[in-house]
This record gives structure tokens, sequence and C-alpha cells, in this order.
């Protein structure tokens, strides 16, 4: 089964090894057919501390890493 790969921002980066990234989607209402934005943050593995808040990046699917952290930093995407 392929693995789950997302963009977003980092809006945390406190903890030790983890950036917590903020993923924004958009869909249109069913009924009233108006775009609306939803977003939802990922806890996710960052094994350099490279990544500071604001830093556009994609994030991977994994193993569970602790609790909460199920995802890993895999690119910035701002280099590109």
């Amino acid at each position: 089964m392929p693995k789950r790969i997302m963009q977003g921002t980092v809006v945390s980066n406190k903890a030790d090894k983890t950036v917590i990234v903020r993923v924004d989607r958009r869909f249109m209402h069913r009924l009233y057919k108006k775009v609306i934005r939803r977003s939802k943050r990922y806890a996710a593995h960052d094994e350099t501390n490279a990544y500071k808040e604001g830093d556009v990046v994609r994030i991977r699917e994994c193993r569970p890493l602790s609790k909460n952290k199920c995802w890993e930093v895999i690119k910035d995407t701002s280099d590109v």
C-alpha cells in the first residue's frame, strides 16, 4: 500500500526532533456550492531539527514513532 504524502506549513518546532505541520485543504460544500477551507495539524518527525516556522514541507506517512507522531518530513519545497 502506498504511503500518503501531504504538503503543509510548519507552525511549531519547539519539541526536539518534531515539527507541527498545518495541512490546508479546500473543498466545495455539497449543498451551498461554496469553497470551504479546512486545516489539520500533524506531528512530523524531523531528525536533524532543520525546519523552522513558516517553512513549506512535504510529509510522508510512516510507522508510529510516538503516541501522536506517525509522519516524517521528507522535503523542503522552498529548495526546489
